[in-house]
């Protein structure tokens, strides 16, 4: 079985002091391999999970370029103006993405 294809690849998070995401460190599919770590804000990974983009939560391996543990996937909840960005499988009524680290 293939391993799934991600778009997006977060590896490290900074949260706002009221809990919301702030920024989030990031992995983007390239073709057949992914960039260098970049930053994007809340707003951005918000827009690119509603374009349908496949996010998760990983860390590079050591020495194998475009390979990644993965520890969970990425899903919006709530209404528009309202959203959540989560990982894991309980619903949330703030921002939280399980296993990865702050930066």
């Amino acid at each position: 079985m293939t391993p799934k294809k991600y778009d997006d690849v977060i590896e490290a998070v900074r949260y706002t002091p009221d809990g919301q995401v702030d920024r989030v460190r990031v992995f983007q599919r390239r073709g057949a391999t992914y960039s260098d770590r970049i930053l994007l804000t809340r707003q951005a990974l918000i827009e690119r999970l509603k374009q349908g983009k496949k996010v998760a939560i990983g860390q590079p391996v050591p020495f194998l370029a475009s390979t990644f543990d993965i520890g969970g996937e990425v899903r919006l909840e709530g209404a528009d103006g309202r959203e959540v960005v989560v990982s894991g499988d309980k619903t949330r009524d703030r921002d939280s993405l399980e296993g990865a680290p702050l930066y």
